[in-house]
């Protein structure tokens, strides 16, 4: 092998363990990952009536043009699950990541592992990051494939809207989206949720 060639492969080789390193932790799907519990009550095809425990997430504001996690909102949370809490603690990743709200009000969440109590969490160390409890409740959900956008997720909330009405619930949130899947995945092959507390809620 020539200098230059076996230069050229030395670069490709380095390339390849950066990479690796920077997504080390961070898997390309969603298979073994632990997802947040829930009890099915009802299914209608892509729609279902859950009961959800309550859950403990740690959370940060997002940008309202933010899903993609260009604004830093990925970054604090992972950096957080990484060791960057007061503990030093590394928690597993979980699925899905919640996004709610709008426009100064939006949020990213991550679930915390079911064995980890939110008094167990530990208190993040930097940035606008906190651990707060969701409560328990009743929740009906869409889930639908595609790439993260705002026309997707509007169409996606109007159907449920739509059967909601349909199936006479009451509405008693706001919509959160649930991403289970990296942003490199296939728009395909994503699993992407979105869900409105009814009946049965807090």
């Amino acid at each position: 092998m020539s200098p230059r060639k076996r230069a050229v492969a030395m670069a490709g080789l380095v390339a390849a363990g950066l990479m690796a390193a920077v997504l080390g932790g961070c898997q390309a799907t969603r298979a073994g990952y632990e997802s947040a519990p829930y009890t099915v009550v009802r299914a209608d095809g892509p729609f279902e009536l859950r009961d959800y425990p309550a859950l403990t997430v740690v959370e940060t504001p997002m940008a309202a043009d933010g899903r993609d996690g260009a604004d830093g909102s990925f970054r604090r949370l992972f950096q957080f699950i990484t060791g960057g809490n007061e503990a030093g603690q590394k928690i597993a990743m979980t699925t899905p990541v919640f996004m709610s709200g709008s426009g100064t009000n939006a949020t990213m969440a991550f679930v915390m592992p079911a064995k980890l109590k939110t008094a167990e969490v530990p208190r993040p160390s930097a940035g606008p990051v906190t651990v707060r409890e969701l409560a328990a409740g009743r929740f009906a959900v869409l889930r639908y494939r595609g790439g993260r956008n705002a026309t997707k997720e509007a169409e996606s909330l109007a159907r449920l809207r739509a059967w909601i009405e349909m199936e006479k619930l009451g509405v008693r949130s706001s919509p959160v989206y649930g991403y289970f899947d990296p942003p490199w995945t296939p728009s395909f092959l994503r699993r992407n949720e979105v869900m409105l507390r009814t009946e049965g809620g807090e």
